[in-house]
């Protein structure tokens, strides 16, 4: 081959090299060299950049659910449930509530027939109840005071009615729990039991001093006493000055003492104190005011200015013959004083709040609840329909009128104009409501209740009064400490 062939397929290699470099661009090599460039040269930078994909995806809300929907009692359903109903109720309280629960069982739009059942007086029905927890066999609604449903609590016996009366589908709205009295509504709340509500009341009492307003006038005064020593210096005249239409072989009193819890705490109530501090976790039975109070009643009833009752009701008939000017007990008993004046001496009488030291009175107030013992939740939100019922201001003025118990709500009252005009003693207790004060609500109390009595009647007889109540302080703290969840 000649030089010259040699040299063109040398070019042919160099060109075909040149245009295979082109189309593969193989990674440059850094030459180190120094160039002179005497042009302007356009130097383009390769730049990674971030791009945030925006995406477009449709969103479903999720509702908020309602406050019944959010309620655990919603899916609850009472239908065709029954509920055994125990009650101390006899006579014509009895008739009368036997016809209301007929009107509910009629009328309930679930079906719900409750079967009340009279269970002897509230000592019996607290045995009854204790044996039935222990086996088993409960009712499904009770009537207990405040100091039993905390005793059936210590077996954890009983429903919280607060998911109840709370409950968006079956409780109370705000404006129907404002139309309740509140110390009535807040009695059944147990600081014992961390705020359950053991209880609901259907009615209330609350002490009131009975007095004969003729006999007053006879003595010189214009109306009853508001302070204690007012009380005692009529109480005092009346035993020296017969009454009128009084019995002339018997001797005049003016007042008879009743040695009841009740009416050592209404007498501690009036003078600013109260039987447990404000926790409820120790009893306060020798504070001042209660040593005041002992010792007023103790310097009475040795001066010649009262007496003891010598019977059961004893009271209750002296005030009626006009033989005693002052009494003091539960508003329950308002037919009764009204019956004995009537059938005795037939003079002008009425009630009042007890004396007070305090700006306003403070009155005892007391009653029964309604509590639910555990059973199924069907039954258990049956029988608080019951519950609810009754407690609507028509049932309440109704059962108002059966059985003379104070209504537990205020509206009531608007029903009841032609009752308190037909009553004006009961239609001036409903007025003293709003100064309520209850008695301790905790487990051990009717122990404690005893005790109380006992010291009472201790101190009458002479017993030293302050070391009286604080034995009396020393045992019911015993008794507390025993009585625990």
């Amino acid at each position: 081959m000649n030089k010259r062939i040699i040299i063109l397929l040398t070019l042919l290699l160099l060109v075909s090299a040149v245009v295979l470099s082109a189309c593969s661009q193989p990674t440059p090599q850094v030459i180190k060299e120094t160039v002179v460039v005497e042009k302007e040269v356009t130097k383009v930078v390769e730049k990674e950049v971030k791009v945030t994909e925006v995406v477009e995806k449709e969103v479903v809300a999720t509702p908020t659910p309602s406050a019944e929907e959010m309620d655990p009692l919603a899916d609850v359903d009472p239908s065709g449930q029954t509920v055994t109903y125990w009650y101390q109720h006899s006579r014509s309280r009895e008739e009368g509530l036997k016809k209301m629960i007929d009107r509910f069982n009629a009328n309930n739009e679930w079906g719900i027939t409750v079967n009340g059942e009279y269970q002897g007086h509230y000592g019996e029905i607290y045995k009854k109840m204790l044996a039935a927890i222990a086996s088993g066999e409960v009712p499904s609604l009770v009537v207990a005071y405040q100091n039993q449903s905390a005793s059936y609590q210590l077996a954890d016996a009983l429903v919280d009615m607060n998911q109840y009366v709370h409950s968006a589908k079956w409780g109370f709205s705000d404006e129907e729990l404002n139309d309740f009295f509140p110390a009535f509504l807040n009695a059944d709340i147990s600081q014992q039991f961390g705020g359950m509500r053991l209880g609901f009341p259907p009615n209330r009492s609350i002490e009131v001093m009975y007095y004969n307003a003729d006999w007053l006038k006879e003595l010189g005064y214009d109306g009853p006493p508001t302070t204690w020593d007012e009380f005692r210096e009529m109480a005092c005249a009346a035993a020296q000055q017969p009454f009128s239409k009084g019995p002339a072989d018997a001797k005049p009193m003016g007042y008879e003492v009743s040695t009841d819890a009740s009416r050592f705490a209404s007498m501690v109530f009036s003078r600013g104190g109260d039987l447990m501090n404000e926790d409820m976790s120790a009893y306060t039975l020798n504070t001042p005011e209660a040593q005041d109070a002992m010792k007023f009643m103790q310097d009475l009833y040795k001066d010649g200015c009262a007496d003891i009752i010598a019977e059961k009701y004893g009271d209750q008939s002296d005030f009626g013959v006009g033989k005693l000017l002052f009494t003091i007990g539960s508003s329950s008993g308002l037919p009764y004083y009204k019956s004995a004046v009537n059938d005795g001496a037939g003079f002008n009488w009425s009630v009042a709040a007890l004396p007070h030291t305090t700006p306003d009175p403070v009155v005892d107030i007391y009653g029964a609840s309604l509590s639910i013992p555990k059973t199924t939740p069907e039954e258990q939100l049956a029988s608080w329909l019951f519950v609810k019922w009754f407690t609507e201001p028509e049932q309440q003025a109704e059962w108002a009128q059966i059985s003379n118990y104070f209504p537990v709500r205020k509206s009531t009252a608007a029903e009841l104009g032609d009752y308190f005009a037909q009553n004006p003693a009961y239609a001036t207790a409903f007025g003293l409501l709003k100064y309520g004060k209850v008695e301790p609500p905790v487990a051990g109390y009717d122990v404690v209740r005893n005790k109380m009595s006992e010291a009472y009647n201790a101190i009458l007889e002479g017993a030293d009064v302050v070391e009286t109540l604080a034995q009396l302080d020393k045992e019911a703290n015993e008794i507390l400490a025993e009585n625990q969840p």
